[in-house]
């Protein structure tokens, strides 16, 4: 509804990042417990983050067309898009460290031990291509509202120095960065159980 409405001011109270393989079903209907509508779908809770939430960043490159006749732009050209989530998550276990190092997996030294683990880093990189999605809702509730953003095909494109140290939790600080579904298809979505828009 258009015009000054206090009611659509949306505050993350609570939230949660998932991961999928690369194009991963979102989930769209809202059931009880939402963490059960993600793992319906083959979804890992990526577990805590830092009290700071998810930054989400949507850039937009343009480029000027000059002319001759004007001093100001008569025209611009999209050059380049990025559409980032910066989040710090405080959880170490066999999803999220393969996901902060770019790919590989966990695995227990010796094969047959349960208690020891090894992960190695590669010496060179790897395309490590997932979904990511994120949920967080407004409210408790009857009028809670929820809402969940979809990165279908992405990539951790920056990580975080690693800080070890005695009066804080050690954290890996992750920025992920949407790619290209190519045929004109989404770059990623937005599904909300709000009335709000409803017109």
């Amino acid at each position: 509804m258009a015009g000054t409405n206090s009611s659509e001011i949306r505050v993350a109270g609570t939230g949660r990042l998932y991961v999928a393989t690369a194009n991963a079903e979102l989930p769209t209907t809202f059931g009880p417990e939402s963490a059960a509508d993600w793992t319906a779908k083959q979804w890992k809770d990526l577990g805590y983050t830092t009290a700071d939430g998810v930054t989400f960043a949507k850039k937009d490159k343009l480029e000027p067309v000059d002319s001759w006749q004007a001093v100001s732009p008569v025209h611009f050209t999209y050059s380049d898009r990025d559409l980032t989530l910066k989040f710090s998550l405080l959880q170490f276990n066999e999803e999220t460290l393969p996901f902060f190092m770019g790919g590989g997996e966990v695995k227990a030294e010796p094969a047959t031990s349960t208690e020891v683990f090894r992960y190695d880093i590669g010496d060179r990189a790897y395309a490590d291509v997932r979904a990511l999605g994120l949920e967080f809702t407004d409210k408790a509730g009857p009028n809670a509202v929820t809402y969940r953003f979809y990165i279908p095909r992405g990539q951790v494109t920056a990580s975080d120095d690693i800080k070890l140290a005695r009066k804080s939790a050690a954290q890996l600080g992750i920025t992920f960065t949407a790619m290209s579904q190519g045929d004109g298809k989404p770059l990623a979505s937005f599904v909300m159980k709000d009335t709000s828009y409803a017109v």
